[in-house]
C-alpha cells in the first residue's frame, strides 16, 4: 500500500521527472504536466556530483547517463594567464560503497530526455502544452487546474515547476528567488583532449572561469561576472562576449575562443539566484520541490543535486507508508530542508568569497571538501 493512489506532477525538470519515475515504478498513477509543447531542449552542460549519481543509480538510470556524459575525478584549479598554469588538483576516487565516480559532465538536454523516458517506461503520462493556473486544497484532496480547465483531483500535487513556480504561488508560500548580483555566460563547445575534469580559474576579470566535459566531444564553458541585462543579447553578441570576458586566460580557453569566433558554440546567460522556503514546503495535498523550493548559485554544483534528493526522499516515503499524514510531512521537512539550507548557504557563501576581491583560492579546497562530506550522507 502506498500514501497516494493518483498523483499530479508539474514540470519535467529533473525533481519532477525523477518522482514520476519512483511513483509510476510503485504502480502510483502519474500525470506529469508541462507548459512548453515538448522537453526542453535549452541550456547546455551540467556538472553533477557524487551525491546526484548516486541518484541517478537509484532511479535506474546511471548506465545511460553515464554513456550519454563523461564521468571523472575530482577538479583543478589554474591561473590566469597566457600558459594557465595548474595551481591544485583534487583527486576523490569512486566512491567506495557504490563504485561511483566522484563527479560527471553531461549535456542538460540529454540528462532530460533520459529521465523522461524511464518516467514513461515506468508507467507515467507526459503532457505538455499544459499550463497550470492554479492548485486548490481540500482535505482529501487537490485539484490542479489548467489553462483549459480543471485537469481533475489528485491525492497529491508536487510542484517541481522550478524558480518561478506557478505552484508556489498558488500554495500562497511567499518566498522566492532572490539574485545576488552576479551572472553567467556558458557556452557548449568541443572539447580538447586535455580537458578530463572540471577546472576553475580565480582571478582575471571575471570572477571565476571554468569547463566541465560533457562528453567525449564536447564540454561547456562558464564566466561568472557581475550581473548584467543580456538577456536579449543575439548568438553572435553573446559569443563576442565571452571572447572579450576570456582573454585572460589561456591553456583550454584558446580552443573555446575559436568555437565562438567560429559560430560553432551554443551560448546562454542567467543570473545566479538564491532562495530556500523556510519551514514546509507543502500546504495539505500539494508540495513543491527541487528549484520551486530551493536555489543557489551553481559554484558547488547542487542544485539539480538537491533537487534529485527532494524527489527520492518524498517518493521514498510516499510508497512506504500508509498515509498522507502529518507524520510523513514532519519526517520529509526534518530530512530536507536543513540539508537543502546548508547547501545554499555553502553555495552563496563561496560565490561571496568570488566577489570580494580577496584571494580565497586556498580556501576553496576546503569548503568544497565541507561539502562532498555533507553531500555523501544518503538523503
Amino acid at each position: 500500500m502506498t500514501a497516494v493512489n493518483r498523483v499530479a506532477v508539474v514540470g519535467t525538470g529533473v525533481s519532477g521527472l525523477a518522482a514520476a519515475i519512483q511513483l509510476a515504478r510503485a504502480g502510483v498513477v502519474v500525470e506529469v504536466f508541462e507548459a512548453n509543447a515538448e522537453l526542453s531542449a535549452l541550456g547546455s552542460g551540467i556538472s553533477l556530483q557524487g551525491n546526484a549519481l548516486r541518484a541517478f543509480a537509484e532511479l535506474g538510470v546511471w548506465e545511460e547517463a553515464s554513456a550519454a556524459g563523461f564521468p571523472f575525478d575530482g577538479m583543478g584549479m589554474r591561473a590566469p594567464g597566457p600558459q594557465a598554469p595548474v595551481i591544485a588538483r583534487r583527486e576523490e576516487g569512486e566512491d567506495p560503497a557504490s563504485g561511483l565516480p566522484s563527479a560527471m559532465g553531461m549535456p542538460r538536454a540529454d540528462l532530460t530526455r533520459i529521465l523522461h523516458d524511464h518516467a514513461v517506461r515506468a508507467g507515467a503520462t507526459v503532457r505538455f502544452g499544459q499550463r497550470v493556473t492554479g492548485v486548490n486544497v481540500t482535505e482529501d484532496h487537490a485539484e490542479l487546474l489548467l489553462e483549459s480547465g480543471p485537469a481533475g483531483r489528485y491525492d497529491l500535487v508536487i510542484g517541481a515547476d522550478g524558480l518561478h513556480s506557478t505552484v508556489r504561488t498558488a500554495l500562497g508560500i511567499s518566498a522566492e528567488p532572490e539574485h545576488t548580483g552576479m551572472g553567467i555566460w556558458r557556452a557548449f563547445v568541443s572539447r580538447p583532449a586535455e580537458v578530463q575534469f572540471t577546472e576553475l580559474y580565480y582571478g582575471g576579470p571575471c570572477y571565476i572561469a571554468g569547463y566541465t566535459p560533457t562528453g567525449q566531444d564536447s564540454m561547456y564553458a562558464f564566466l561568472v561576472s557581475d550581473a548584467g541585462d543580456h538577456f536579449g543579447a543575439t548568438a553572435e553578441e553573446g559569443a563576442a562576449a565571452m571572447i572579450e570576458q576570456s582573454r585572460a586566460y589561456g591553456g583550454p580557453w584558446d580552443q573555446v575562443r575559436a568555437d565562438l569566433a567560429a559560430g560553432n558554440a551554443q551560448v546562454n546567460y542567467t543570473w545566479f539566484t538564491q532562495h530556500v522556503v523556510p519551514g514546509r514546503w507543502n500546504r495539505g495535498r500539494a508540495v513543491i520541490i527541487g528549484d520551486a523550493a530551493h536555489s543557489c548559485p551553481p559554484t558547488i554544483a547542487q542544485g539539480a543535486a538537491q533537487g534529485l534528493e527532494d524527489a527520492l526522499v518524498l517518493t521514498e516515503l510516499l510508497v512506504e507508508r500508509a498515509a498522507l499524514d502529518e507524520d510523513l510531512w514532519e519526517e520529509f521537512h526534518a530530512r530536507r530542508v536543513e540539508r537543502a539550507t546548508a547547501i545554499v548557504d555553502a553555495s552563496v557563501q563561496l560565490a561571496e568569497w568570488q566577489r570580494d576581491g580577496q584571494d580565497h583560492s586556498a580556501d576553496v579546497p576546503g569548503l568544497l571538501g565541507g561539502v562532498a562530506q555533507r553531500v555523501a550522507v544518503r538523503a
